[in-house]
């Protein structure tokens, strides 16, 4: 290891130490032990100074062991950024992707960039009606439009990271135990035959599931060619038991294709009636990447970091009710590489998915 190399894991190490008693108390997060638990999932906090998103990521990575202790046995990766339309603004900064690519590269690993976006006008998206369609003459062109629009393309290119369609191609039956709504689901062969899923979602509010963040991210993993392009199947088939027509199929998909990783691009998040800018959502300045590898623990700690408590997101009492842990966030242990204020951004005006079925994808093309 390099000098500066070094240097710098003693600065994060020694930073994260001094840390924790001001995180523990500005956050509310009780008292938090400089030494590790093994019974506590950890996630780590880096704040982003003077824009630098990369060294942001490189610190929470480091807070948590570094890349090859994390990627240990893995080869091939997928990172799935939250690209949920062509707008820079209600997706994943790509330099959270290019960092993270180039750790994992750094440590030796194969890895892919895979996404299946919500929707884009001009394909799925008509005179600003959102439609579904199964059709992959529509899926395949929208999705690289997504890409390129966003600069993934390009990114893809620099990188030797591949794009991956996660709506069409080879499909594989997972089987999921103990579904609460989907017994076995379809994904791409190119998902199920990677070594580990790393989650990048951006830190958002949902009008549906009230935040979301690594867990959330998971639905664009079901491929448009077999659930439709904006899932509305997925969302009829749990709104039988789940009102928000999200939550209880997210951890359906969390038994079939747990991540690995998940790492949260907070550095823009987005406040009010999220996921996008289109459907009232707010930006607000956070500057943070929150990382851990316990998808349920790193999504507690960013939805607290938010202002809000556990028992106002669907999701997570849903995977307590599937035996998920851990069930509060003093359960976690949290590295910090700097002081973290919690900042209570506005909440969405929650809606049920009865409430907006009519006009979501209710046009099939």
């Amino acid at each position: 290891m390099s000098k500066s190399a070094s240097s710098r894991r003693e600065f994060l190490r020694t930073s994260k130490d001094l840390a924790l008693g001001v995180m523990a108390g500005s956050l509310g997060l009780g008292s938090i032990g400089c030494r590790t638990r093994r019974d506590r999932p950890v996630v780590s906090i880096a704040k982003i100074r003077n824009g630098r998103i990369d060294m942001a990521v490189e610190s929470a990575i480091e807070l948590l062991g570094g890349m090859a202790a994390l990627t240990r046995g893995k080869d091939q990766i997928m990172l799935k950024p939250n690209l949920t339309n062509a707008t820079s603004e209600d997706t994943t900064h790509p330099e959270v992707i290019r960092t993270l690519v180039t750790l994992m590269k750094t440590a030796g690993k194969s890895v892919l960039i895979g996404e299946g976006s919500a929707g884009a006008r001009g394909f799925n998206v008509i005179d600003h009606e959102i439609c579904r369609t199964n059709k992959a003459e529509i899926l395949e062109p929208m999705q690289q439009f997504v890409f390129d629009e966003l600069g993934y393309s390009e990114l893809s290119k620099s990188l030797d990271a591949p794009l991956v369609n996660l709506h069409s191609g080879e499909i594989a039956r997972v089987d999921v135990p103990n579904a609460f709504v989907c017994d076995e689901l379809s994904l791409c062969r190119s998902l199920t035959d990677v070594d580990l899923l790393c989650s990048v979602p951006k830190m958002k509010t949902h009008q549906l599931a009230t935040v979301t963040l690594g867990m959330k991210n998971l639905l664009g993993l079901l491929p448009g060619t077999v659930y439709h392009s904006i899932r509305r199947d997925i969302h009829e088939r749990t709104s039988v038991i789940d009102p928000s027509g999200t939550a209880a199929v997210i951890v359906d998909l969390l038994k079939a294709m747990p991540p690995g990783l998940v790492v949260v691009d907070g550095s823009m998040a987005m406040e009010g009636q999220g996921p996008s800018i289109s459907t009232g959502g707010a930006l607000v300045k956070m500057d943070l990447i929150i990382a851990g590898t316990n998808a349920l623990a790193t999504d507690m700690v960013a939805a607290h970091v938010m202002g809000f408590e556990p028992e106002e997101i669907p999701t997570f009492a849903w995977a307590h009710r599937a035996g998920m842990t851990p069930k509060r966030v003093d359960e976690i242990e949290v590295r910090t590489d700097g002081p973290v204020v919690r900042q209570a951004l506005a909440k969405p005006k929650v809606t049920t998915w009865a409430s907006i079925r009519g006009s979501y994808g209710k046009r099939v093309i």
